[in-house]
Order: structure tokens, then C-alpha cells, then sequence
């Protein structure tokens, strides 16, 4: 009787997993080889907002007409999060200054504080993923600044969502790059 339930139970539990779990996909960083100077010892990146269609779990592209076409297949981590924490690592990574994303790990406060609003990031069916928006500078008693960014990575459609993974992950580099060149200087 024991293994007769225990046969139903791996039974189902095999026929569950059949049934649907949907495929996700991790973004990995491409690798950082340069560096870039600013102006501030550490930066917060104190938010990083996106609009509800990449916020999504979902992997969105949008056709020519501007239809979104959605997959089936998942983004590995919460968008907002895992841009905020990329945008934050790659930062570290370019500049070897602090900066983390919100909440402050620190005790000391950041030098600077970094606000990214996203009016765009989604994958084109033409094989360009773009990404526009503002940013903004926090600094206290200092000069804050803001600008506005406008960038988009070439990716073959072909590839699936694994090659628009890629392309985000060099889109969010190019974006620090980006931040750190004119933002942060």
C-alpha cells in the first residue's frame, strides 16, 4: 500500500510538471572590459521603473504596426528587479565605486542617488531592442542633473527569447556605460 502511494504520488507529481510549467530564461551580464570615471564615490540606484508591458513576466516583442506579441516563456527574475540590480552591478563593475540599488545597504549615505523611468524597453520583431527614457541625479547640497537616453542593441529574431535575453543584458550594459559617461561624471 506504501508504494502504491508512493507510485501515485511521483506519478503526479511527474504528470503536474508535464502539464505546463512554462520556460524562463536567466539574462547573463556580457562582460565588462572597460572602465569609466565619475564623479561620486558610491551611487544608489534608487529606482527603476518600467512600463507594465516589461515590467511583465512574460517576454514581450512588438510587430512593426506596434502589436505586442507576448511568449511563452518567462523572464527568470522580476523585470524591475533584476534591471534595477543589473543596471547596479554593472555600474560597480565599470566605475569600481559603491553602488548598489535601494534599499542602501550602507551605512553612509550615498553620494549620489540614480532615478532610471523607462518609456521604452521591449524587442522589435525586426531584430532591435530598444530602450528610451530618463534619468535622474540625486545629489545632496551638489549639482543634480537629468538627461534623457535613446538605445537599442541589434538581435537576431530567429534566436528566441534566449537571443532577446542576450540582447537586454548588452542593452543594460550599454545603458551604464550610458549613465556613467554622462550622468554620473
Amino acid at each position: 500500500m506504501k508504494l502504491m502511494k508512493s507510485f501515485a504520488a511521483a506519478a503526479a507529481l511527474a504528470f503536474l510538471s508535464a502539464c505546463g510549467a512554462p520556460d524562463s530564461v536567466v539574462v547573463q551580464p556580457p562582460a565588462i572590459t572597460e572602465t569609466v570615471r565619475i564623479g561620486f564615490k558610491s551611487v544608489e540606484v534608487k529606482d527603476v521603473s518600467l512600463p507594465s508591458y516589461a515590467a511583465a513576466d512574460e517576454i514581450a516583442q512588438q510587430a512593426p504596426d506596434g502589436t505586442l506579441i507576448t511568449s511563452k516563456v518567462l523572464w527568470a527574475d522580476a523585470p524591475e528587479r533584476a534591471i534595477g540590480l543589473e543596471l547596479s552591478r554593472n555600474l560597480a563593475r565599470l566605475t569600481g565605486k559603491r553602488v548598489a540599488s535601494e534599499p542602501w545597504p550602507f551605512e553612509e549615505n550615498a553620494a549620489a542617488t540614480l532615478v532610471v523611468r523607462f518609456a521604452d524597453l521591449i524587442a522589435g520583431t525586426d531584430g532591435t531592442y530598444r530602450a528610451t527614457g530618463q534619468y535622474f541625479v540625486g545629489v545632496y547640497e551638489g549639482r543634480e542633473r537629468s538627461g534623457a537616453f535613446d538605445l537599442s542593441v541589434a538581435y537576431d529574431p530567429k534566436g528566441g527569447p534566449a537571443a532577446i535575453a542576450r540582447a537586454r543584458g548588452q542593452l543594460i550594459v550599454n545603458l551604464a556605460k550610458y549613465l556613467a559617461s554622462e550622468g554620473l561624471r
